[in-house]
């Protein structure tokens, strides 16, 4: 028993967790690689590229796309033969359970938790922002304390008073002004908690309906990013990609970038874009043949959001020139300058759409991953592992997780809710890979439907790409990413350790 913590699960019993699962197994390798484009492609591509180009890598921030991607490419190899070999919902959690014992399953798993709940609350305000564009371009706008959390709204108010913008502000909103509860001001971001109130609603509904409405969802926006590129493409000036790596130097922030530097500075920062390719592998349990099918779509997904990625970075540096790139909104400003308003249009339907997808499917992940932990006995059985007698889907720990990010969402500010992400996910990259070489190592003859191709090449690589990335980000993040460990370890010790399975199970 005091070895507990070091008990792995083997192959077998997630064999027999398999076949004893009430999942319904509806996915095809289509189908799940529509999740994984759903879940990537989001406000990164719209957004993204203006700030990378602009203040880090200039022309070359499709260098930095590359980068990234081939960071998540090592990573998705790694997580492909996992996949292969155990395909259950549970993700690098599982994996992690397999190689390195329940203590490190549970550090891995606890960290995703707080990957997908901050990633769906980050992605529930940006969708509440686009979202109130788009009704501003039929010229619906909706007061300021409905919006916006508390914080941000006072921000707001306090900038547009301090650089006399207030005419500004009132004209992007019915009303500024912030209603009262026994004295206190009061605001609330509506349209994000409505986003996740609709998207639990889809997903409690069941899982062939969650991938219907991805799939619809995913031709919209993949169609519309294609029209960009293609449309795009004709108003290329190449004098605009010259030089392509800009020298060294300070950017618009007044900070060092530019140069082979500033190219990894913006591979760090348009991470952001590709988080949620792994969430493929927590679809698992609803696969019809998941060690084929799962594979696949993890890596074909990363292999389209790359290629669009990089294409449409490369068409909106060629539209405008790097310094003179919009921050907020590059490629709706990159067409609006050229008389092509039609697709500003395009590009904001694109976005709202496109940040549903990814909404959907992150919270998706999350409420499989506490199933997995849940069947474990790390979490509460009854409340998360139990499945509903028709839809066939784990419907309190769903509806729980939509009440959870719609009250981050509506209450916490973006910035404070973004910053908990990038590292927490980059981790679990690294762990992934490590435990891929301590499965080859353990369990060599175990069946491989998938093997990563020089595995003592690509994993080592998927380690150094994820770590390179996560020592770029700030002290702050590491801080948040250490306290929220502590907190898993008090869980772990107090309740988990208590109710595993792996307490009458021999090491």
């Amino acid at each position: 028993m005091k070895q507990q913590w070091k008990a792995r699960k083997t192959v077998a019993m997630y064999e027999s967790d398999m076949a004893q699962s009430g999942l319904k197994r509806v996915l095809g390798k289509w189908s799940l690689t529509a999740l994984g484009v759903g879940s990537v492609i989001g406000a990164g591509i719209f957004v993204m590229t203006g700030l990378a180009a602009k203040d880090f890598a200039g022309p070359a921030l499709a260098i930095s796309f590359i980068i990234a991607g081939m960071g998540c490419a090592f990573a998705g190899l790694c997580y492909a033969e996992f996949a292969s070999i155990i395909p259950v919902e549970g993700s690098a959690y599982a994996y992690s359970f397999a190689t390195v014992g329940e203590l490190f399953a549970w550090i891995i798993g606890w960290d995703l938790i707080l990957e997908y709940s901050m990633a769906s609350s980050t992605v529930a305000v940006g969708w509440s922002g686009y979202f109130l564009k788009l009704l501003g371009l039929f010229q619906v706008h909706l007061p300021l304390w409905l919006t916006n959390d508390l914080y941000t709204a006072k921000m707001l108010l306090r900038d547009a008073a301090e650089n006399g913008t207030m005419a500004e502000l009132t004209a992007q909103y019915s009303s500024v002004h912030l209603p009262t509860i026994f004295g206190l001001p009061i605001a609330i971001n509506l349209p994000a908690i409505a986003i996740c109130a609709i998207i639990t609603y889809i997903l409690l509904r069941g899982i062939k309906e969650a991938a219907s409405t991805n799939l619809l969802i995913v031709i919209i926006k993949v169609g519309v990013v294609l029209f960009v590129i293609i449309a795009g493409a004709f108003y290329i000036d190449p004098s605009n990609w010259d030089p392509f790596i800009p020298a060294r130097g300070l950017n618009s922030q007044g900070i060092m970038a530019y140069g082979y530097a500033g190219i990894m500075a913006g591979a760090a920062y348009v991470f952001f874009a590709y988080i949620g390719f792994d969430a493929v592998s927590t679809q698992a349990g609803e696969a019809r043949n998941p060690r084929k099918d799962v594979p696949f779509g993890l890596l074909m997904s990363l292999f389209i959001c790359t290629v669009l990625y990089i294409s449409v970075s490369l068409v909106v540096t060629g539209m405008v020139k790097y310094t003179d790139m919009d921050v907020k909104a590059p490629l709706a400003a990159a067409f609006s300058d050229y008389g092509l308003n039609i697709a500003v249009w395009l590009i904001s339907i694109a976005a709202v759409a496109g940040l549903t997808s990814v909404l959907l499917v992150q919270m998706l992940a999350q409420s499989r991953l506490f199933l997995a932990m849940a069947k474990d006995g790390l979490l509460s059985r009854k409340i998360f592992a139990e499945l509903h007698p028709r839809t066939r889907v784990p419907y309190r720990g769903t509806a729980i997780v939509g009440v959870a990010v719609a009250i981050t969402a509506g209450f916490i500010p973006i910035e404070t809710i973004a910053k908990l992400v990038n590292i927490g996910t980059l981790f679990a990259f690294v762990m992934v890979s490590i435990a891929v070489m301590v499965m080859r190592q353990r369990e060599p003859n175990v069946k491989r439907p998938f093997k990563v191709p020089y595995l003592y090449i690509i994993a080592p690589l998927s380690i150094l790409f994820n770590l390179g990335m996560m020592v770029s980000l700030g002290w702050e993040n590491w801080a948040r990413l250490f306290l929220w460990l502590a907190i898993g370890m008090v869980v772990y010790f107090v309740y988990s350790r208590k109710h595993s399975i792996m307490r009458n199970v021999g090491n």
